[in-house]
């Protein structure tokens, strides 16, 4: 996988969210919008600071999330 540069996660940004480049947008609100049908003109337009690269980027953190296995931990 492509090293993930745009995503940061910072205690002392919304929580420690996964975050576009240390803003105070998570990749949760961009994926959020992707799923609602929102295009990528559509969300730099409300989100002027961003760029195409933090949304694609921003849909392989949570792919690749998602494809991750957690394990339990033996008691």
């Amino acid at each position: 996988m492509t090293p993930l540069t745009r995503i940061t996660l910072d205690p002392d940004v919304m929580g420690g969210k996964p975050c576009i480049r240390g803003l105070r947008v998570t990749v949760g609100t961009l994926v959020g919008l992707v799923a609602t049908g929102r295009t990528r003109q559509e969300i730099l337009a409300a989100y002027p600071y961003l760029e195409e690269d933090d949304i694609r980027e921003a849909l392989a953190y949570a792919a690749w999330r998602v494809e991750e296995t957690e394990v339990p931990l033996a008691k």
